[in-house]
């Protein structure tokens, strides 16, 4: 029986639940954007050790009841968590995990027990306690100063946190001790790369990933299926909907019924037209990880195809997954704000909840959370004021324009509200099935200049 020793050197292709980040010296391109169909290796399905796991995780749970002062065991049986989690989404190996990581901790004191430490920055981390988790991420540089382990997962906080500077030096640190180019030194790059707007070199990234997960001697099946997922969402972002769907696919080749590739897929057989197979696709991705995001956007097709029964009954649902447990709460906060702020509904709660979120975490996306959330509330000034901070990255995302162009045109600045939006549709003409015809009308709408 395979056992995994709870290392971040041994796993750290598991090491983050929130995987992706990018580069810090930028390729520039000019013209026309590239497709973004990078050719990485050829997709490989991957063979899933699933009943593995189970024996793993059955026989470690008896051994801890045996012997609950076994930190060793803890951190084993964190690790087999965390694979569990990082591949259904499911709570309750979060939940599994914390609980592991505390007994670990208990059992031996961090000093002498830096795994237990670990597992504990990871599974805050899972749970959005991202400070928390950057500085259990601090403790372990310095406990630990000369491995690459811990700079990852204090990139990762940071990024989370909007600390953009500080996670570049974390980046940098993580470069000086590794032993060169690997799987969690390219996602990363990528996602830097994609924050500052050069999805160019974000998608070259991420195929690189690719290739260094399939050579390894035992290809980790979900970081490669999830970097393929990524590629797929830097294509779509550009309208590179061929691309998207080809890596989709990819995705679920190397990991079948892949949660996050089911639900994306779903997302670009709409953009492309075939709104019964994008259908389909929610609903089995739904089947797997009920996620309120997909979910809202199971009842947005459902409303565009005249079911409207069907679509309220998926809103209904929505607001249920947010609400269902306090862990649910803290992860959904930021999706519920944004499908009340897409459907016009309860714009105070809204903001009230982007706000409380964004004093906390200061990134983009929550700066684009506040604008959004801010507008449907009311408060123009605002909005122009958040959304301006969601985009001093450069950042290349239709959404971002989206809600740029519809924020100008409320404050009655119709000539950046023309060319936000005509960037969001260009760029990406079906971003979203409800929000790009919101987008198209108001583009209709607005006077042509004089």
């Amino acid at each position: 029986m395979r056992l995994i020793i709870f290392r971040l050197t041994v796993i750290g292709l598991l090491a983050s639940a929130v995987l992706a980040v990018s580069r810090l010296n930028y390729l520039s391109s000019s013209g026309s954007p590239p497709s973004l169909a990078f050719a990485a290796l050829p997709p490989v399905a991957l063979v899933s050790d699933q009943s593995q796991i189970a024996d793993a995780v059955h026989f470690l749970e008896n051994r801890v009841r045996d012997d609950p002062g076994d930190a060793l065991l803890y951190n084993k049986l964190g690790g087999y968590y965390l694979q569990d989690l990082r591949e259904t989404g499911a709570l309750q190996y979060l939940d599994l995990m914390s609980r592991a990581a505390h007994a670990s901790l208990a059992s031996v004191p961090v000093v002498r027990n830096m795994d237990g430490l670990s597992l504990l920055t990871l599974a805050e981390f899972s749970s959005h306690d991202f400070r928390a988790a950057r500085d259990h991420a601090r403790q372990l540089t310095r406990l630990d100063p000369a491995r690459e382990y811990p700079y990852e997962m204090l990139f990762d906080s940071e990024i989370e946190l909007g600390n953009y500077d500080d996670a570049a030096e974390a980046f940098a640190q993580m470069l000086r001790h590794n032993n060169g180019i690997n799987l969690n030194t390219e996602t990363r790059q990528a996602r830097l790369a994609t924050l500052h707007g050069d999805n160019v070199s974000a998608a070259r990234h991420l195929s690189n990933a690719i290739g260094l997960g399939l050579r390894l001697a035992v290809p980790p099946r979900e970081s490669v299926a999830w970097s393929y997922w990524q590629l797929g969402e830097t294509a779509f972002n550009v309208g590179d909907y061929l691309a998207a769907e080809q890596h989709y696919r990819d995705a679920l080749i190397t990991f079948p019924g892949y949660y996050r590739a089911l639900a994306s897929l779903g997302r670009v057989r709409a953009a492309r037209g075939d709104l019964q197979d994008a259908i389909a696709h929610y609903k089995a991705a739904i089947e797997v990880l009920p996620d309120p995001t997909y979910v809202a956007a199971l009842g947005d097709l459902y409303k565009l195809t005249g079911q409207d029964k069907e679509a309220a009954d998926q809103y209904a649902l929505v607001e249920v997954i947010g609400h269902l447990s306090v862990i649910a709460g803290v992860l959904y906060n930021r999706p519920l704000a944004l499908f009340y702020a897409d459907h016009d509904l309860k714009a105070r709660e809204a903001y009230a909840n982007a706000r409380r979120e964004y004093a906390l975490r200061r990134d983009i996306y929550g700066a684009d959370a506040v604008a959004w959330t801010a507008l449907k509330a009311g408060k123009v000034k605002k909005a122009q004021a958040s959304i301006g901070e969601a985009m001093r990255l450069g950042t290349v995302d239709p959404r971002l324009y989206y809600h740029a162009g519809m924020i100008a045109r409320a404050a009655g600045d119709d000539v950046s509200a023309r060319n936000y939006l005509r960037r969001a549709l260009t760029l990406s003409p079906v971003f979203d099935p409800l929000q790009a015809l919101k987008a198209t009308r108001a583009l209709e709408q607005l006077k042509a200049p004089s």
